[in-house]
């Protein structure tokens, strides 16, 4: 199935890829950079699950959706698209006074009608709201049993590191990290991330981009260069049609 949102590096047109890819013997799965869960939600539901992402509007926006879809849905109805009405969801989901379903919904369609889901300008487009909400009570069936954490990638690794566990990461990409809305990921955490890789007893599979800097961080593992289409060729010509991208296993 596929996600409720879009999110800035989301996996939507590489989750076949990565999937394809996942080994045949494991029984935990874990998400450390969930981000939109594209690879989650398309994977065979089974085994234990966790969902962990550091961003906490993310992590409580699943939340919601998991314990509380309807009283999400009810207040979601009442939202509409509109520029004027898009700064106010920007500010009305950093407010304090705001219950959780509301910073929810809030942040949802903020998500929804930022252009490329950045958080910040308008995207001017279109969506069909009902069946959006619709949809939400799919994807609150999805995640009926999985564990939504708010963790640094560091804790959730050795949280839930097992012979049998296999660990997806989606990391903020190297000399990218700009573009993440209130991420900090600096050489050091991408450094971390490989020496905590180094010693999980799990497996992981790990996207990166291409470049020096990760080939060289992760030479001691295997490395499969792969292609994805390029989702902004059709808005700007001067674009590659492909990006060049990582695969990383120690398996």
């Amino acid at each position: 199935m596929k996600s409720f949102i879009s999110w800035i590096g989301g996996k939507n047109n590489l989750k076949k890829e990565i999937v394809s890819r996942f080994p045949k013997d494991f029984s935990n799965y874990v998400e450390v950079f969930g981000g939109a869960g594209w690879v989650l939600f398309h994977k065979e539901k089974g085994g234990k699950e966790v969902y962990n992402d550091l961003n906490s509007e993310l992590v409580n926006l699943f939340k919601v959706v998991k314990y509380h879809p309807e009283e999400f849905i009810k207040e979601c109805e009442f939202l509409c698209n509109s520029r004027e009405l898009l700064d106010d969801y920007k500010e009305n989901y950093t407010r304090k006074n705001l219950t959780d379903i509301q910073r929810a919904s809030n942040f949802y369609m903020v998500i929804k009608y930022s252009y490329g889901s950045d958080l910040k300008t308008y995207g001017a487009r279109t969506t069909d709201k009902l069946n959006s909400l619709e949809y939400i009570r799919k994807i609150n069936e999805r995640l009926s049993k999985v564990i939504i954490e708010n963790l640094d990638f560091e804790k959730c690794i050795k949280k839930y590191d097992r012979e049998e566990t296999l660990f997806y990461l989606d990391p903020p990409y190297f000399n990218t990290e700009s573009y993440y809305q209130n991420v900090e990921f600096n050489i050091e955490d991408h450094k971390r991330l490989r020496d905590t890789l180094k010693n999980i007893k799990g497996k992981f599979l790990l996207s990166y981009n291409d470049c020096e800097e990760i080939r060289e961080l992760y030479k001691d593992f295997n490395i499969e260069e792969i292609e994805r289409h390029n989702n902004l060729v059709a808005r700007y010509k001067e674009k590659d049609k492909s990006y060049k991208e990582l695969i990383i296993k120690n398996y």
